[in-house]
């Protein structure tokens, strides 16, 4: 039982720890401190095709060290003895897989790529989050500081 809650408590400060970690957003309409008030090139052009696609924000691995915790919990309650040690082995590599999978489901975001032909002819390609709708003949704005460029009306 001691070793169980060891470990629940060092995934717990885990989980804390790395939860701190935000990933940046992919929306046109977010700017991080970083790039509030900062110049940006501005190019026009007109929206030539649309794909859905997901932005897959990556796992810190809250979701699974969180999930090993409380299945190895849920697990330990399982038999007396050697029942209860394989209970919470077991409990903690199912919670693990599911607490992973949550996690990748709440971080995937929809987004899209928007193929703009820019008015000097050429054409370029911005993924960015589906937080605003474009339609293919739009007339839109490229956003560039010269590391990010983002799409809008």
């Amino acid at each position: 039982m001691k070793n169980v809650l060891l470990i629940t408590a060092v995934a717990g400060m885990l989980s804390i720890t790395l939860s701190g970690c935000v990933t940046p957003s992919n929306s046109s309409s977010v700017y991080s401190s970083r790039q509030a008030m900062g110049e940006q090139s501005v190019r026009m052009g007109v929206v030539e095709s649309i794909r859905n696609v997901v932005i897959d924000n990556g796992q810190s691995g809250v979701g699974t060290l969180g999930g090993a915790a409380l299945g190895g919990l849920a697990g330990n309650t399982l038999g007396k003895g050697n029942g209860s040690i394989a209970g919470a082995i077991g409990g903690a590599i199912v919670g693990g897989v599911v607490g992973s999978q949550v996690e990748q489901n709440i971080n995937n975001k929809p987004g899209l790529e928007i193929t703009v032909k820019l008015d000097n002819g050429s054409l370029v390609a911005i993924t960015q989050a589906a937080d605003e709708p474009f339609n293919i003949g739009d007339r839109v704005r490229l956003l560039s500081n010269g590391r990010t460029t983002r799409v809008t009306h």
